[in-house]
């Protein structure tokens, strides 16, 4: 009955205005029972647990037992808490809430376990007296007929005026209160009441536990007779055992006397739930009554509470008040003058609808003051918020004047400032102007950039281009520059500033005989670097253009104008006002030249106005018409030369892009005019050989029939395609590779890929020559992207470009000694994937850190390494960056200590010579031109003086293991030693002096065995 009392205490706490009068549910908990109702109606009454769910399962004996222990020990719960019952609120949804139901559902619901029998749930301990029933119903009588009472008092309230509404306001709340006050008081007794009930009940609740107990123990006593009987049927101590345990129960009076009460108690019980049950109907009908009270309670309560909100109002503003004080006399008088009329209308005889419209047209009078005055003080509040931000903003206007004068006086100072500098500036300007005009002109040749040189051969070629000087005259100036005379240079630089016209006039006047004084040699490639490289061939073409152009040299450059270019780094880059035509496909293409300088090299740009926009793709290489993009190149280049007028000496091309330049010079070329130069040739990588059915070298007009021919350029492989490298090396004067030892692997099948054959038949003009380096862009104590520049001379930038490197990729860096080793490369099958991948957990394996630089083209091999790259993305030690970042290259030079290169074949190389250059010992395979530049610290059969790195031969992991291996151990173990190495190889000299060298010589021969043919014609023809 505590949950039945705390429910009762719910309504009087709704009464007293305690809670919400929207709640949809009430829940209350006490004494184990949860009381649910919707609008206290359908209630259910059922026993729960203290964790408030409802157990359907039989507890065990042991369990009872314990229950039953503590039970015992507590005292029944005679009160309530009032707190509870005030603070009453909505369960939340993981709460155990029953819908409504009539209180006949109560037996027929199988979650209650109505008692029945030997019912384990609901016992009959669940017992309400008669008396506290009907006890609880007259008070319920009563409180109904106060409250209709109540509501037949205030149903009569009529609003007639303001003064005598707020009047009867205060009477009726003062009536309310004294009511609410009486309410609570009865509603109290009745919770006290029912709390006793519920005390009742908790003790019946007891002794029912009890009797189940009981119950058990005689169902563990028949079990175990049972079980006896099962197993001791033959035995003559079964009848003896039996007898045994029937006057054992017989003789146990406790057990006998309390089956009997049990059997007794049961009947009362069941008596007692009819009478629950019919008590239960009554008060849920009582509760219909209450809630109507409930709602005439709530709707006095809101008539109050709109009385109370109006005289808040009235009394808010005192000079608000007294108006309306002024205008509730005026209605007084209104309203006595109304009575009087009301009189003399009564007297009259008056229809009962005058009465009722004037009536309603004061009501709506009434109104409208009301709405004035709500209105008048919002507009009140409104203007004294705007006269806040007012006040506000004009507070922020008079600083941000402030401020404002502030700035334009520092303003006014900087700019005097400024304005001081910059003349300063200007004059300084003028004076190193002069300076440098006056050391221009004093100072030696030599010392003029080859910049200027190279822009001043551009310059005359243009002109001469653009037909503004003779063809003979612009050759003569072009040897003047290309000896770099004083006299050119003064003529140029006297008049620089002045017109081009001006110019032209100026440098004829230096006209006169003179000699040539060198080679003139066109470099006709895909690639230079740093404008367009991909991989060595950009570096090649751009190391040995600077390295024989300073040895006297002209040297120009011609490239194809892609749009991904870096033109950043073209410098006077301009369009000539000239257009070359050039024939592809049966038709003749027009295609603009645009010249620059790269590197201090003249460079000539052919961009074809070809409606495939050949070089307009975004890359360099890689689309499915490069055979048709680079023939269309290499004829325009051709045709550029012929156009121009230029007689070149040498003629180098590269790589199968650049191949046709040789068949097409001799068939097409050479007949017309273009017959001064000898065609050089040089494969960078005879794995590219760019083949292709032998009709497609019909569009560039060649003649297929005479060129897919076994000795030309037929493919030895499948006979219906032409291979462009063998076209270059059968039609070239000089066939070169990039090392001696690839020039020696490229003579056998396997390293020449099927032109082992080709190359023999032409082996006297076939030869390897080690590329170098550009040793100015790669100079450790120059170099603008390191943070720490050093030389062999003082290491320690070394060592803080490695601390650098491991804090920006987030390597450890507590062991200074711990060996860094690194690797560039592209992560392709010849680079030797499987080795750079052993080398990586090979190097974790012995204590040190690996950084690995480069992508690969190939899907499943990127793929493969972004995995190795996520495995170590936080690791102390392995850090993998799968892109190309030239910053970051030299970075990783200049901070790794060993450098590994374990290439399956590698044509030459410039990887392990940059790494030296830098200080980084490096660990190679032998192969091509790391056979020709790396020797092992080991081998005694090679002279002490050129052992610079760690070597091996077999392309397997135990090779790898070994120079690996010892080069960390040495590093450790010999710093001393280390040390002397890296200052060694940093010395080494990897330029392109000597190469450019061998190629001046091959350059050369070829020229002179040239001559010697011509001047052999030449006699035979006498």
């Amino acid at each position: 009955m505590a949950a039945v009392g705390a429910a009762m205490a719910a309504v009087g706490a709704a009464m007293a205005g305690s809670a919400p009068a929207s709640v949809a549910a009430v829940v209350v908990e006490g004494g184990g029972y949860r009381w649910s109702s919707r609008g206290f109606m359908g209630a259910h009454l059922f026993p729960v647990s203290p964790s408030c769910s409802i157990r359907s399962k039989k507890p065990s004996p042991h369990q009872k037992r314990a229950q039953t222990r503590r039970i015992s020990r507590k005292s029944p719960t005679v009160g309530l808490d009032r707190s509870s019952m005030d603070n009453t609120k909505s369960v939340p949804e993981n709460n155990l809430e029953l819908p409504s139901a009539s209180p006949n559902d109560i037996t027929n619901d199988p979650e209650l376990a109505t008692f029945n029998g030997n019912t384990e749930l609901f016992g009959g301990a669940e017992v309400m007296e008669q008396s506290n029933m009907d006890e609880v119903g007259e008070d319920i009588q009563i409180v109904k007929r106060r409250q209709n009472d109540n509501q037949k008092r205030h149903s009569g309230i009529q609003v007639e005026d303001l003064i005598s509404m707020i009047k009867g306001a205060e009477k009726e709340l003062d009536q309310v209160h004294a009511e609410k006050e009486s309410l609570q008081g009865e509603i109290d007794l009745l919770s006290t009441r029912l709390a006793e009930t519920d005390a009742r009940l908790k003790y019946a609740a007891q002794e029912k536990i009890k009797n189940e107990l009981l119950a058990d123990e005689v169902e563990i006593l028949k079990k175990e007779i049972a079980e006896r009987e099962s197993i001791w049927k033959d035995g003559k101590d079964l009848k003896v055992n039996n007898t045994t345990i029937k006057e054992h129960v017989s003789q146990s009076p406790i057990i006998a006397g309390e089956l009997k009460a049990l059997a007794a108690e049961n009947e009362s019980l069941k008596e007692e739930v009819k009478v629950l049950k019919s008590k239960l109907i009554e008060i849920s009908k009582n509760g219909q009554y209450i809630a109507e009270m409930e709602k005439e309670r709530l709707a006095l309560e809101e008539s109050t509470k709109q009385l109370q909100s109006k005289l808040v109002i009235a009394e808010a503003n005192a000079s608000d008040l007294a108006k309306v004080k002024s205008e509730c006399q005026v209605l007084q008088r209104k309203v006595e003058h109304l009575q009087a009329e009301l009189e003399k209308s009564t007297e009259r005889m008056l229809l009962p609808d005058d009465i009722t419209s004037k009536n309603q047209a004061l009501q709506e009078k009434i109104d409208r003051l009301e709405e004035a005055l709500a209105q008048a003080q919002v507009d009140k509040s409104l203007l004294e918020q705007t006269q806040e931000k007012n006040l506000l903003l004009n507070e922020q206007i008079k600083l941000l004047e402030q401020r404002l004068l502030e700035s334009d006086n520092d303003i006014k100072a900087q700019l005097q400032i400024y304005q001081e500098e910059v003349q300063a500036f200007q004059r300084s300007l003028e004076q190193l102007k002069h300076e440098n005009n006056k050391r221009f002109l004093d100072g030696p040749v030599q010392d003029l950039p080859w910049d200027f040189w190279s822009n001043l051969l551009l310059c005359l070629d243009g002109w001469m281009l653009e037909k503004k000087m003779a063809f003979d005259d612009a050759k003569i100036l072009r040897d003047m520059a290309w000896r770099r005379e004083s006299r050119i240079r003064d003529a140029y630089a006297q008049c620089k500033d002045k017109n081009e016209k001006d110019i032209i006039a100026n440098l004829l006047k230096l006209i006169k005989a003179s000699t040539r004084p060198g080679l003139h040699v066109v470099h006709i490639a895909a690639e230079m670097a740093p404008v367009a490289k991909v991989g060595g061939l950009g570096d090649v073409v751009t190391g040995l253009g600077k390295a024989l152009q300073k040895k006297g040299h002209l040297v120009e450059i011609i490239l194809p104008k892609y749009d991904c270019m870096d033109y950043s780094r073209v410098k006077n880059l301009k369009v000539l006002d000239m257009q070359i035509d050039s024939y592809f496909d049966g038709q003749l293409f027009k295609s603009k030249v645009w010249l620059g300088t790269v590197e201090g090299l003249p460079v000539y740009f052919i961009e074809p106005h070809h409606p495939a926009k050949f070089f307009w793709r975004g890359q360099f290489y890689g689309e499915g018409d490069d055979f048709r993009r680079f023939t269309f190149f290499s004829r325009a280049a051709l045709e550029f030369l012929l156009q121009s007028g230029k007689k070149p000496d040498i003629i180098h091309c590269h790589d199968w892009q650049t191949a046709f330049v040789a068949p097409l010079y001799w068939d097409i070329y050479a007949p017309q005019g273009l017959n001064s130069a000898r065609i050089a040739f040089t494969c960078h990588n005879f794995e590219y050989q760019g083949t292709e059915s032998a009709a497609a070298l019909a569009s560039c007009g060649l003649d297929v029939q005479q060129l897919n021919r076994p000795d030309r350029m037929q493919d030895n492989f499948r006979h219906d395609r032409v291979n462009a490298v063998k076209g270059g090396i059968v039609f070239s004067n000089i066939v070169t590779t990039v090392s001696p030892t690839y020039a020696e692997e490229v003579r056998a099948s396997e390293g020449g890929r099927g032109l082992h054959l080709t190359l023999a038949a032409h082996s006297k003009k076939f030869l390897g020559i080690l590329n170098g380096i550009d040793t100015e862009a790669w100079d450790p104590s120059t170099d603008p992207l390191l943070d720490f520049q050093y030389s062999a001379n003082d290491l320690n930038g070394k060592a803080e470009n490695k601390a650098a490197l491991r804090k920006f990729l987030g390597l450890a860096a507590s062991d200074a000694r711990i060996p860094l080793v690194g690797c560039i490369t592209r992560i392709v099958p010849q680079k030797g994937v499987h080795l750079i991948r052993h080398a990586i957990y090979r190097t974790l394996e012995c204590g040190g850190q690996f950084v690995l630089l480069g992508f690969s083209p190939i899907p499943h091999i990127q793929r493969e390494f972004e995995g190795i790259a996520n495995q170590f993305c936080e690791h102390p030690s392995i850090r993998l960056i799968l892109k190309y970042d030239e910053v970051l290259s030299h970075y990783i030079y200049g901070a790794s200590d060993i450098f590994i290169i374990p290439s399956i074949f590698e044509p030459c190389g410039l990887t392990q010579m940059i790494a030296m250059r830098y200080g980084s010992i490096p660990v190679v395979r032998r192969t091509g031109g790391l056979n020709d530049s790396v020797f092992d610290v080991d081998d005694e059969t090679i002279p002490a003086k050129i052992r610079n790195g760690f070597t091996f031969s077999a392309a397997d992991e135990q090779g790898l293991n070994h120079a690996l291996d010892r080069a960390i151990t040495y590093y450790r173990k010999k710093p001393n030693w280390w040390l002397e190495l890296v200052k060694k190889v940093m010395m080494i000299d990897f330029s392109w002096d000597s190469s450019a060298s061998q190629y001046e010589e091959l350059y050369e021969k070829a020229l002179a065995r040239a001559r010697s043919q011509q001047a052999h014609i030449s006699s035979s023809t006498r």
